[in-house]
């Protein structure tokens, strides 16, 4: 397959049509370099809050009301998008009321014959338990698709080895983020590239880039688009298949084959997947030494 994975900056929008044309530009750009999987970040559908004007746009709880109202027609749009250019897509994550005590952030994962399923974030992080209040949503998931099996860590969730192991049996693991300064951009990439080394796999992580002053929670996005995989046989040495340009809007693309990933996991000079159990018994007792 090809990955294309987005460095995606947020526009204040003044009608739902200039958010029609936008998002098809992004699709029909990645769909016509021959991408088969599209993958946009966490967050990314915060702009639709600026179809209700500054004050709804720069109010927490406003704002998430907002976007959660608009996700279905967001959906419908990826869904004929999806279709229209043969790809699947993770849409851009948004704080969404789905039945749970408070909202969650979900991302939406369409594929071109009309089927469509969802990844909640499971681990909020400091911002999101206060003073935004969003809730972990439901549970991990492994989606078996045309292109392999793809599971998606949400952010700070691609942080958790626990939750990677969780999705051991994924070709591709997705990494959508929202990252306001280096720092937060390096943590989520070192996350993602460590679920690469852990589970044999790749990693595909999109990002948030640019200002946003409109909105109080994500006012600045810094990142860009990275492809991992483990650093063995059949990937590079440094583990990055691809990467793009710090805090440049756009695609960055790579070509992964699935049966480079089952040899690396079969005969690879290092089987970290394979050899995970053994942690278990090890980890269970720490012997204290004293050499004060």
């Amino acid at each position: 397959m090809k990955i294309a994975t987005a460095a995606y900056p947020l526009d204040w929008l003044d009608s739902w049509s200039q958010y029609e044309d936008k998002l098809s530009r992004w699709v029909s750009e990645a769909a016509g370099t021959g991408a088969d999987l599209l993958v946009f970040p966490e967050y990314g559908a915060m702009e639709l809050a600026t179809l209700d004007g500054a004050d709804v746009a720069g109010d927490l709880e406003s704002s998430i009301q907002s976007v959660s109202d608009k996700m279905e027609a967001a959906a419908t749009l990826h869904q004929k998008l999806a279709a229209e250019h043969k790809v699947h897509i993770l849409g851009a994550s948004a704080p969404v009321h789905a039945g749970f005590a408070r909202p969650v952030n979900r991302a939406e994962f369409y594929t071109p014959t009309g089927q469509r399923d969802h990844q909640d974030k499971q681990i909020m992080t400091m911002f999101e338990r206060d003073p935004w209040d969003i809730a972990p949503g439901g549970p991990l998931k492994l989606f078996d698709t045309a292109l392999g099996k793809i599971g998606v860590l949400i952010c700070y969730d691609s942080e958790y080895p626990l939750l990677g192991r969780a999705l051991a049996e994924a070709d591709v693991i997705l990494v959508p983020s929202c990252t306001e300064a280096l720092a937060g951009y390096w943590r989520v990439r070192i996350g993602a590239m460590s679920r690469a080394l852990e589970q044999q796999c790749v990693t595909a992580m999109s990002s948030v880039v640019g200002s946003a002053s409109w909105s109080e929670a994500v006012d600045e996005g810094c990142g860009m688009g990275g492809i991992f995989g483990p650093p063995d046989t059949g990937f590079p040495g440094t583990g990055v298949i691809a990467e793009g340009t710090l805090n440049q809007p756009g695609w960055t693309y790579a070509d992964v084959d699935c049966a480079s990933i089952a040899h690396v996991r079969r005969e690879g000079v290092v089987r970290n997947r394979s050899h995970w159990n053994e942690q278990e018994s090890r980890a269970q007792h720490v012997v204290k030494q004293d050499l004060r």
